[in-house]
């Protein structure tokens, strides 16, 4: 989520917020009426995009920031000792009793292992198993996965890209990276936890791409990786979480952040994430077993609010047993200008309280959207990323940020998953909480905030 991921998030967030008047679609061209106009975001993504490509070299200072930043930690623990975690109340939803709602009621709240088996490169690699650290600069190790279940997270979101680690015309995965990714895994099913597990960074014209040019490649390749995924996965129980793939979009365009259903090619685009997945669930559902009735994660166009909120969004059929089993998939980095704008530009803001209606209306509008058009007609949420970098040290803020966010997701009946890539320093998307490499919290009280209203 930092590289690639968070530019695209900024710019979801920004177009969710729009569309709902603030919040939801993670990229903020995708709204233009809440934080900034679509060009402003497009400009972000494409900077995030440039970042991606040359995350190797990034990464890896990145990783030697952070360790020169260990010195830091305590300093920054003793921080917290001024901080307060706000009072919000806010009144809960009627939701439905449904299995489904209770399902995600029970995730409680997630930690995405982000920048890590998401993570991508052009170059060629003597050992692609390396690739895993390249962004985040840590092996991920059973301690760390430990670490976040003892904190009180009760989900895992995996985010793996597999495209560096196919061959063939089958897309066949390397045995090796496979395992690495199921023991990872289980790290988190031995903790009791969930996992949700998708295709990540693999949107590109030589994999998936919404457009019907490249339609019967994108289905041929998400075909062939998730029969490799039901099958090798196909034994655990309802803790595994399949989710089709990560914010879908037209990238390197001017609309890859920003969805305008007026445009014809954002309409073709979102048919065309219809098709990816209903797919995906015939795929799985066949495959038998435990996939037959696993719940699944289904993505609208960038994995904004708005990508799910438009008209033309349909969610896939599922097969007759399994009522309330498609879960939808939301990325939301709201308000924009706070959660994940960076501090130099224009309209920035690093400021939030939990108390000021300037502060939540974004969350609250999108909220109020996506429990009236799926929560209420008995349609689980979730949000499968959201977080508020750092910005100059601004940690009451984001502690009043994480309190009543989560507050009200769990009021409008759905769970969120925190994106951590383990940055710390420096100025780009500071989204770390887990210091990997010293496996300690480097902001409990966020921590302590998200699990005050997480319950």
């Amino acid at each position: 989520m930092k590289l690639n991921k968070l530019g695209k998030f900024a710019a979801l967030c920004m177009a969710g917020c729009m569309l709902l008047g603030g919040c939801g679609a993670e990229n903020p061209a995708d709204e233009k009426t809440v934080t900034g106009n679509a060009a402003d975001v497009s400009a972000e993504k494409s900077e995030t995009r440039m970042d991606s490509e040359n995350n190797t070299t990034e990464k890896n200072d990145m990783a030697a920031e952070d360790t020169a930043a260990e010195t830091e930690s305590a300093e920054t623990e003793t921080e917290d000792s001024g901080v307060a975690i706000p009072e919000v109340v806010i009144e809960p939803k009627e939701i439905p009793d449904t299995d489904g709602m209770k399902f995600v009621r029970d995730m409680k709240i997630g930690w995405n292992l982000g920048n890590t088996f998401d993570a991508i490169t052009n170059a060629q690699k003597e050992d692609d198993l390396s690739i895993e650290w390249s962004w985040c600069g840590e092996k991920t190790t059973k301690e760390m996965i430990d670490a976040v279940k003892a904190a009180g997270f009760k989900t895992l979101r995996l985010p793996v890209s597999w495209h560096n680690h196919v061959s063939g015309d089958h897309y066949t995965i390397s045995e090796a990276w496979l395992d690495r990714v199921q023991e990872v895994l289980d790290y988190a099913v031995d903790d009791d936890m969930y996992v949700i597990l998708n295709i990540h960074h693999d949107t590109d014209k030589e994999y998936c791409y919404p457009d019907k040019e490249h339609l019967e490649q994108s289905l041929s390749y998400m075909t062939f990786i998730w029969e490799q995924l039901a099958d090798r996965f196909g034994d655990y129980d309802e803790h595994v979480i399949f989710e089709s793939i990560n914010e879908p979009r037209l990238v390197e365009t001017d609309h890859e952040w920003w969805l305008d259903m007026n445009a014809a090619e954002c309409v073709e685009a979102v048919e065309c994430i219809n098709e990816w997945n209903q797919n995906f669930v015939d795929v799985v559902r066949k495959t038998g077993g435990n996939n037959a009735t696993r719940y699944l994660m289904v993505p609208g166009y960038d994995a904004s609010a708005d990508g799910v909120l438009n008209d033309k969004f349909v969610l896939p059929t599922d097969t007759a047993e399994n009522e309330g089993k498609i879960l939808v998939s939301v990325h939301a980095y709201i308000p924009y200008h706070f959660a994940l704008q960076a501090a130099t530009e224009n309209e920035s803001i690093d400021q939030f309280n939990a108390s000021e209606k300037t502060s939540t209306n974004d969350i609250d509008q999108m909220m109020e959207k996506l429990y009236a058009k799926y929560i209420s007609n008995e349609i689980p949420v979730v949000i499968g990323e959201f977080g508020a970098r750092d910005k100059n040290g601004n940690l009451q803020s984001r502690v009043d940020y994480a309190a009543y966010y989560i507050a009200a997701a769990r009021a409008y009946g759905m769970s969120c998953n925190w994106w951590d890539n383990n940055a710390f320093t420096g100025d780009g998307e500071l989204f770390g909480l887990l210091d990997r490499k010293t496996v300690t919290w480097r902001y409990p009280k966020i921590v302590d905030a998200l699990m005050k209203y997480a319950e």
